[in-house]
């Protein structure tokens, strides 16, 4: 199926820990199914940035400001991937006010089209608990590290193996211990392990998942 009948409606929640594989299995899907997508992440990136161009100051009323201006072409700045931009987006996602600000706007964006996928950390069990199909990535954190460490060589070409692998560890550990929208896999949650599927291989998996779910849903269209 190259793309989904424009009468379908579904709609696709997936959930991930860094370097898993959801986002590029999400790209996948989406281009191949012509669905809209949205990396929820990228949204506290954005924060993160204005926040910087503030001088660091925020509030309530600054966060909502921001939320509710935010188009997905802003979401394409590559500012979004500096350094300091990527720390301090890790530290707001703790942040109940930027996550409830950021919600209204992933909620209007589920809204918007009757064909979504939206990845990020929290996405099946708080933005999209009714999803048509929920998706939980994991990954060893040997496959994963090594993955991580192929971007981050080109940025850093000091940096080793062992610290990709240590960093990605404590982040991991970080995002399912944190008080407010812990990662944690959604109730009803199809898991998908990449540790030894290549990319055409997640791609042919997922698609195969989706047309089977649509087909439960809607028979044979």
């Amino acid at each position: 199926m190259k793309n989904i009948k424009k009468k379908v409606e579904f709609k696709i929640a997936a959930d991930g820990g860094s370097a898993s594989g959801k986002t590029t299995a999400c790209k996948l899907i989406a281009k191949k199914l012509k669905m809209n997508f949205l990396s929820s992440g990228k949204l506290y990136r954005y924060c993160a940035l204005k926040i910087i161009q503030n001088k660091n100051i925020y509030n309530l009323n600054f966060i909502n400001k921001i939320t509710r201006s935010i188009t997905l072409r802003q979401l394409k700045n590559k500012k979004l991937y500096d350094a300091e931009v990527t720390k301090l987006s890790f530290i707001i996602a703790k942040k109940k006010i930027v996550r409830e600000a950021l919600k209204k706007f992933q909620i209007n964006f589920i809204n918007s089209s009757p064909l979504v996928i939206v990845e990020g950390r929290d996405i099946g069990s708080k933005i999209m608990p009714d999803a048509d199909l929920k998706l939980f990535f994991k990954c060893s954190i040997k496959e994963k590290a090594r993955r991580r460490f192929k971007e981050f060589k080109q940025i850093n070409k000091k940096i080793t193996l062992k610290q990709v692998e240590k960093a990605l560890i404590q982040r991991d550990k970080e995002d399912e211990r944190r008080k407010i929208s812990p990662l944690i896999m959604a109730k009803n949650a199809v898991l998908v392990d990449t540790t030894k599927l290549s990319i055409k291989q997640i791609e042919a998996k997922l698609i195969n998942l989706v047309n089977k779910c649509i087909k439960n849903k809607y028979g044979n269209l």
